[in-house]
């Protein structure tokens, strides 16, 4: 592509991009919050521990179920129609959480709200592929909207605490209402519409079977991290693969898919949003267990792990932003490839870890990992949006969102078991049965401490390997342009 004369976006596009901006930090925001407000609301509405459960989950089931068709919809009908409609819903919504008056009914919201957040993240992303047509700015803006995401994340539990401290817990639900008036207003007025030409109706049956795929494999590996390997949690594994070969199998026969299948066939595409999945997999395991080993192992309370862990968000999202500037003078293979052997070299920081008083050596390795990770995600975004077709950029968004979310629920299931195996594995042949049970319930036995270091050090490990293979995959696939 002659970037040369590809239009050049203006201030206008840039102020729209901090528009767009707004729903990513809501929802990001929106989630941390909710952790925090968790036992407030539970206390108010009087929220059984599985009531409990559901409330927190319900969220990342209906967005997960929901993005490829929201992203294949916003194609057709047009991304910046779905987008408010998708924020007005998620105004509405955020204030029926706010006053539910029982755990049901604020079940209920939380479901309304994950439908609406689908709707939310592909939209904005696909908008940014038309306001960015010159490479090097898109990269730019999509650097900027995902570290908009690390953000909310970053301060979640900072406004969260705040907003507990002197408001009653349905301010976590308000405080996404002016966020999404601020989008209904300055949308129509700052973001371009785009609807792909010649697109057909939505194939409802494509619409049941994608549930069926992704709804049930979600919920089998959440059940699967939160209490191991279970029948059940295999079987719904089972059953959203089968709905998933059958999904596959109408896309192929379909003129106009749901879901079109063609893009995997870029070698861009497919290779950098697997980098992207198996990254996203390795940093919420070895996350998950890092905290649990500064809580656990090393004694930290909840709020003072919480603050151990704000260096490496900070860190992330300054790579993030810096992604796409290095990207314009070193290839971006070799810089995707470059931050994937830095985080491989923070997870090898991290199986250097004692079993006592190791908490600068976590802290650190994590920041490694989480500063190298973000350069391949910095530049991933783009790329991913970038190989795909104008008419598709919502779709492809929609893959992208839907990856993230498998690879956080794969991460904590397989890097999660990984942890309790290996915890079990090494522990004394006479080790009370509390100890076996799990760190959390160890008591601080010096065994729990040494077996649970243990593992930390085998997730850990095995994180970095597949950091430095996919490195090697990166500059293999990637450093030659791919043929037209």
């Amino acid at each position: 592509m002659n970037t040369d004369t590809t239009p050049k976006a203006g201030r206008k596009e840039w102020i729209g991009l901090a528009v767009l901006a707004l729903p990513t930090l809501l929802l990001s925001l929106d989630v941390s919050v909710l952790y925090l407000a968790l036992p407030h609301l539970s206390s108010g509405l009087g929220a059984t521990a599985p009531q409990q459960l559901w409330i927190m989950d319900i969220y990342s089931f209906m967005l997960a179920g929901f993005l490829v068709t929201m992203g294949t919809l916003g194609d057709r009908i047009g991304r910046r129609k779905l987008l408010l409609i998708g924020g007005a819903a998620f105004g509405v919504a955020s204030v029926v959480a706010a006053y539910s008056t029982s755990a049901e009914m604020l079940i209920a919201a939380r479901a309304l709200l994950g439908i609406a957040g689908a709707t939310l993240m592909p939209s904005s992303m696909a908008l940014i592929r038309n306001m960015f047509r010159d490479p090097g700015q898109m990269g730019a803006a999509m650097s900027v909207w995902f570290a908009c995401f690390m953000g909310g994340m970053a301060l979640g539990p900072l406004v969260g605490g705040v907003l507990l401290e002197h408001f009653w817990w349905g301010a976590a639900f308000l405080l996404g209402v002016p966020f999404m008036a601020l989008l209904l207003v300055a949308g129509p007025v700052l973001l371009p519409e785009y609807r792909a030409p010649g697109s057909g109706r939505l194939d409802l049956a494509s619409v049941v079977l994608s549930l069926g795929a992704i709804l049930p494999v979600i919920y089998g590996l959440k059940d699967i991290a939160r209490n191991g390997w279970h029948p059940l949690s295999v079987a719904a594994v089972v059953i959203g693969a089968v709905f998933a070969v059958v999904f596959v199998r109408r896309q192929r026969r379909l003129a106009d898919p749901l879901l079109d299948l063609r893009l995997f066939v870029d070698r861009a595409f497919s290779t950098t949003l697997g980098v992207m999945l198996l990254g996203g997999v390795v940093m919420a395991g070895t996350s998950l267990v890092s905290t649990l080993y500064l809580q656990s192992v090393a004694g930290l309370s909840p709020l003072h792990a919480g603050l151990w862990l704000i260096p490496q968000n900070i860190v992330m999202i300054a790579a993030i932003v810096a992604a796409p500037r290095i990207g314009r003078r070193i290839p971006p293979a070799y810089v995707m490839a470059a931050g994937l052997a830095v985080a491989a070299l923070g997870l090898i920081v991290q199986t250097q870890a004692p079993s006592g008083g190791g908490v600068i050596v976590v802290v650190a390795g994590l920041v490694l990992a989480s500063g190298g990770i973000a350069l391949p995600m910095g530049l991933g975004n783009g790329i991913i949006i970038g190989s795909a077709p104008p008419e598709r950029a919502g779709s492809a968004a929609s893959i992208l969102e839907t990856s993230g979310e498998f690879g956080v629920a794969l991460g904590v299931a397989l890097l999660g078991s990984l942890a309790s195996a290996v915890y079990r594995a090494v522990l004394p042949a006479g080790a009370a049965d509390a100890v076996r049970e799990g760190i959390s319930s160890a008591g601080g036995a010096p065994a729990a401490l040494d077996a649970f270091t243990t593992s930390l050090h085998a997730v850990a490990g095995v994180g970095a390997a597949v950091f430095v293979a996919l490195a090697l995959l990166t500059v293999a696939v990637l450093r030659k342009p791919q043929a037209a």
